[in-house]
């Protein structure tokens, strides 16, 4: 059997590499070794942000009385944790048939099976030998290994009740997101770790801000396991590890064990790519998705381009966090001139409204010219609103540009307008 691309592993990086492969006209082949989707859609990035807004929700719940809803006693309501998970899977389930689906739709054959590489350009799974010209592979991440007394994401959903006690043992989004989500729903939580800070990829006004509302919400972040009470259920939510293909061929990791690859994604052995959380570039599903397209394109000669600071970085706390381009440290580092300009929630009407004034959009960008270089958002939809600074960087825009854009009034993106205008030295509502 032979296709022109076969793809290793169906999360986000590989089936979107392989319906736009199918578009291209390709011949391609996709094998998943458990559920299309992968990771992000069946127990990562969907499931878990399902449960944040059911725990977001059950604290809007407590608040209806001053929304003029009568009739609701805030003290007899409980977190039903059984039914949130399965109304997160409900989610899982619809989505994973609607990767399906647009997977056959674009002529993408697809084997459920462990795949190894044999050669530069064949595989072998399910004792078949199959052979193409390139390969492409998106086998994704696990978190690096804890305790045995640790339980996984996926074990964590199990739970009958959800634990009066828990601690999340590690310092990314994840540890961040399943801490703020299992205290809003009721439970004491701490996070463990043994790094210096949360989130290190975050500005440090970004960093500040989150220790500050993890504090406000008793969610201890701790380093000493001594703190840790005895009947707290241990979660492992550490940052996470490649998950390396099968393979008879030798390929050159970098020193975290991730698959090196070149500026085109490709790996030391020609012909072979790595895109995703694979590679150790961004471990966000939205870049992998990203880098396929980049992959694929290129295969098929379409013009293509990427670049990681044009990929948002997004968390799922309580106001979110969203970041994209330059932090203020990085510009600094690079000697580069820039102004902040900002506008916060609180004086934004549609965010007065929904009660949701908690944050702050930063606009950084460069003095003489103008041109947006970095975008920090904390808001309640702050991950949904980075995409306007994409559009803006993706773009090359500069501060005259946002200044000038029309924002529906009244919206919660009207504080790009505001900050636009503060940068130009036009503030109306600062």
């Amino acid at each position: 059997m032979n296709y022109d691309l076969i793809i290793i592993g169906a999360g986000p990086a590989g089936y979107v590499s392989a319906i736009r492969a199918g578009q291209l006209g390709m011949k391609t082949l996709i094998v998943e070794k458990s559920k299309l989707g992968g990771m992000c859609l069946n127990w990562g990035c969907i499931p878990s942000k399902s449960l944040i807004e059911s725990a977001k929700l059950f604290v809007k719940a407590k608040e209806l009385k001053s929304y003029g809803i009568d009739g609701i006693d805030k003290n007899a309501l409980s977190f039903n944790w059984k039914t949130a998970v399965r109304k997160a899977f409900a989610t899982t389930t619809k989505l994973s048939k609607g990767v399906e689906f647009l997977l056959k739709k674009n002529g993408v054959e697809t084997i459920i099976g462990n795949a190894e590489i044999t050669s530069t350009n064949s595989i072998s799974v399910n004792n078949q030998l199959i052979e193409a010209k390139n390969i492409i592979i998106a086998t994704g991440s696990v978190p690096n290994s804890g305790g045995d007394s640790e339980l996984r994401i996926d074990d964590f959903y199990n739970l009958e009740a959800l634990p009066e006690n828990i601690v999340f043992y590690g310092n990314g989004p994840v540890s961040v997101e399943f801490a703020q989500m299992a205290a809003m729903a009721g439970a004491k939580v701490q996070i463990f770790t043994q790094e210096d800070i949360l989130v290190p990829q975050l500005d440090e006004y970004l960093l500040e801000f989150l220790k500050k509302k993890l504090k406000k919400e008793n969610i201890q972040v701790i380093n000493d396991e001594s703190l840790i009470p005895e009947n707290a259920v241990k979660v492992n939510a550490r940052r996470r590890k490649a998950v390396l293909p099968n393979s008879k061929l030798e390929f050159k990791l970098n020193e975290k064990g991730f698959v090196e690859t070149n500026e085109n994604l490709e790996t030391s052995i020609p012909g072979i790519f790595a895109i995703g959380d694979v590679n150790g570039k961004s471990a966000f599903a939205h870049s992998g998705s990203a880098q396929g397209l980049y992959v694929v394109n290129k295969l098929k000669g379409v013009k293509a381009t990427y670049d990681l600071k044009k990929y948002p970085i997004n968390i799922y706390s309580s106001p979110e966090i969203a970041q994209l381009g330059f932090t203020e440290q990085e510009l600094k580092e690079q000697e580069i001139d820039y102004k902040i300009s900002s506008f916060p929630l609180s004086a934004n009407g549609k965010a007065i409204i929904t009660s949701d004034t908690e944050g702050e959009l930063r606009i950084l960008s460069e003095n003489k010219y103008g041109e947006v270089l970095g975008v920090q958002i904390i808001a309640a939809n702050a991950t949904d609103m980075i995409a306007e600074a994409s559009a803006y960087m993706s773009l090359e825009a500069t501060v005259y540009d946002l200044a000038s854009t029309i924002h529906a009034h009244p919206t919660v993106s009207e504080i790009f307008l505001e900050a636009g205008l503060e940068a130009v030295d036009a503030a109306i509502h600062k």
